[in-house]
């Protein structure tokens, strides 16, 4: 076997998709501001003692994790002020937990996950992945046999994680994918007429936010309840599916006399929801 993939075949042997968050990550931090102008009107360095003091604000670790995929100079802002966000996770829906770190390293932005390291975010086997810290990742699947099969946020996998940190992560993506486990399950197939049957928006109560639409983002069916970020559909078979980074959580449609349903388990907790308009209708 030769030592090395020269980057071109590299490259092209990474045809791992990763997949997308279903709405842009800046328009995540308001629904109508750019980034700079969704801050807080009052400086980050402001006392903060709310009701929920000592513990930090929601809003100051959500916006921590978002901006850790792609902003550098505001997460400074935000770790500089607060050091203990260089440690945020936020809940993106369904228990997709996601960690200031573990959107960097995901998205392969080195420059934000070793400035979170430094300000004492926790190392992860995500994150050492990224990084190309091989030995580090070998020393985490000894101890725990399999572990190279559990996905990251969204359900991205580990392998994923690897291509996204580029040549200096290559002797990790090789390791991983000589394992060949750890790119992550394969989707059932679903027939075009099948998808298109399942688009449209869903209701489950008489309040506007009671509502679910069904989409197609960028090549991906999309579950998103009105005024929260849209959720990746992975298709298990029959038109059953789980959200990104939520394999226990169950989404199913079927018809009903004639009326598209959709019905969620949570796994306890049952929402049903009745197609209220068909696509562009």
């Amino acid at each position: 076997m030769s030592d090395s993939l020269s980057r071109r075949r590299f490259l092209a042997a990474t045809t791992l998709t990763v997949p997308m968050l279903t709405m842009d990550l800046q328009s995540q931090l308001s629904p109508t501001r750019s980034v700079s102008e969704s801050r807080p009107k009052t400086s980050p360095n402001a006392a903060v003692t709310g009701d929920l003091y000592p513990v930090e604000p929601s809003e100051l670790a959500r916006e921590t994790v978002l901006v850790s995929h792609f902003d550098l100079a505001r997460v400074k802002e935000l770790v500089g002020a607060h050091p203990s966000l260089a440690k945020a996770t936020w809940d993106w829906g369904f228990g997709d937990w996601e960690s200031a770190l573990g959107a960097a390293s995901h998205m392969g932005n080195r420059a934000i996950a070793e400035f979170l390291l430094a300000n004492g975010a926790h190392p992860s086997i995500f994150s050492a992945t990224m990084l190309g810290h091989l030995d580090v990742v070998k020393a985490f699947i000894a101890a725990q046999p399999g572990i190279q099969r559990t996905p990251g946020p969204h359900s991205i996998s580990l392998l994923a994680h690897a291509k996204a940190g580029g040549e200096a992560a290559r002797p990790v993506f090789e390791f991983l994918q000589s394992l060949g486990d750890a790119g992550g399950s394969p989707e059932a197939p679903l027939a075009d007429h099948d998808r298109a049957a399942i688009l449209g928006t869903y209701i489950f109560g008489p309040a506007s936010t009671q509502q679910v639409d069904v989409t197609v983002e960028k090549g991906r069916l999309t579950w998103t309840r009105k005024g929260t970020m849209g959720r990746a559909l992975f298709h298990l078979g029959e038109q059953v599916f789980y959200p990104g980074g939520a394999p226990a959580v169950r989404i199913r449609f079927s018809e009903d006399g004639g009326v598209r349903m959709m019905t969620v388990n949570d796994p306890d907790i049952v929402l049903v929801g009745k197609m209220n308009r068909a696509p562009g209708g």
